[in-house]
């Protein structure tokens, strides 16, 4: 009995080592920086406040090309863009520089009682880029949000044309969604086909628990209300490398299946606090009629339970090896479950685990050429104690899909 136990937690240290030893770090940064218009510039932001380096957090990320987007929401006071890029050209430099998107004016907060430039972006969790070559931002519209918060902007969705950089629509939420409670830190974009104009924006509500479904091409939008949607209150304790705190996250973030010869995906989603999985299919989110039919509740499914510590905060599909990733808050990883299994522990391994590099991961993608990105930030301890500037705090890192799933049962 002995031997097989040892044994099994060998096959099982051999299989994370070796997704550790894959994992390549492309960025890391003690405190990350802008590239400026001039020396003069950030010194005068530092000066007036507008520029405290300590308070600018990556959290979010995508790729389009060569180019890596990556959001710094503002939590606190000091943050100089809340979106921007780095190079993915070579050779890359691990410390560069991030440049705002779409340029510095965007990103210029009104002060004392002037009012904002409807295009400012104020405040960008996470992003999405689709497949007909737009950058989807879900923007807060809220700034210090842990300091004094101020609503500079109503919640909006700002979509771009990276082939163009401009800034082709920003669509409000609706005011009368927006309460006391009210987050929207995600978005998920779903296209139909090569119909550019059939695209959806999935915006996970994750404080008053709630769904909202906009559409492109009605530029409207609408929202669902399910038990689903809510936290478990049994399971919002977390504890990140030492950091012991309690959330109630709703909804957090949605993966998306593959295309159904329909046009229709499965919609994966769960809270955060919260250990199951869910699913939709798209074919019901799309529809707005049912959005507001009280009988919708047996159109969503639960998938199953992740396994203990397994709360999520984000997860992305893999349309190819039919795989879904999930983080791993608690445990400093990321986990996949192929749908063709049954979601339960057995069936949701960690394939990837690093309690140096992956404190709090914020942010997975896949792109184009089916590189997982990982976006790490300590945001546990950003938030409940302090970063020290002497130390690596952010990362991002890659793995290509087919090498993190290689030996593991995810692999079908």
């Amino acid at each position: 009995m002995l031997v097989a136990k040892v044994f099994v937690v060998l096959v099982c240290a051999a299989t994370t080592v070796k997704a550790i030893a894959k994992l390549e770090e492309v960025f890391a940064w003690k405190q990350v920086t802008f590239t400026w218009p001039s020396a003069e510039t950030e010194k005068i932001a530092k000066e007036e406040g507008d520029y405290e380096p300590k308070n600018n957090l990556p959290l979010g990320l995508a790729r389009w090309k060569d180019k890596l987007f990556v959001t710094v929401p503002r939590w606190k006071s000091g943050v100089a863009a809340t979106l921007g890029y780095v190079s993915l050209n070579e050779p890359i430099n691990k410390t560069a520089a991030i440049t705002p998107y779409p340029d510095w004016k965007a990103h210029i907060l009104p002060k004392n009682d002037s009012k904002p430039d409807p295009n400012t972006l104020v405040s960008i969790f996470r992003v999405a880029v689709d497949k007909c070559d737009r950058l989807w931002a879900m923007d807060t519209g809220l700034a210090d949000i842990l300091g004094n918060p101020k609503q500079v902007l109503p919640p909006s969705i700002a979509i771009f044309d990276l082939n163009t950089d401009k800034l082709i629509r920003r669509y409000t939420i609706k005011s009368d969604w927006v309460s006391e409670d009210a987050f929207f830190a995600n978005i998920e974009v779903d296209v139909k086909g090569d119909r550019c104009d059939e695209a959806f924006a999935y915006l996970p509500n994750l404080g008053s628990y709630e769904l909202v479904v906009y559409s492109f091409q009605e530029d409207d939008s609408w929202r669902f209300k399910h038990n689903f949607f809510h936290f478990d209150p049994l399971k919002g304790d977390f504890n990140v490398s030492g950091v012991n705190f309690q959330w109630s996250d709703g909804i957090f973030s949605i993966a998306l299946g593959p295309e159904e010869p329909n046009g229709y995906r499965t919609a994966y989603f769960h809270a955060l606090a919260s250990l199951n999985e869910f699913s939709v299919n798209t074919e019901v989110l799309q529809n707005q009629t049912l959005a507001a039919d009280p009988h919708n509740y047996h159109l969503f499914k639960l998938e199953g339970s992740k396994g203990e510590n397994s709360q999520t905060a984000s997860s992305v599909f893999d349309q190819q090896s039919n795989v879904l990733f999930v983080s791993q808050q608690n445990k400093d990883g990321v986990a996949c479950w192929n749908p063709k299994k049954p979601l339960n522990p057995q069936n949701v391994p960690l394939i990837i685990e690093d309690h140096e590099k992956l404190v709090f991961i914020n942010d997975l993608k896949i792109d184009a050429d089916r590189n997982l990105w990982i976006l790490s930030d300590k945001l546990s301890h950003f938030l409940y104690r302090e970063l020290s500037p002497e130390e690596v705090n952010y990362r991002i890192l890659k793995i290509k899909v087919d090498d993190a799933i290689e030996g593991s049962i995810c692999k079908v």
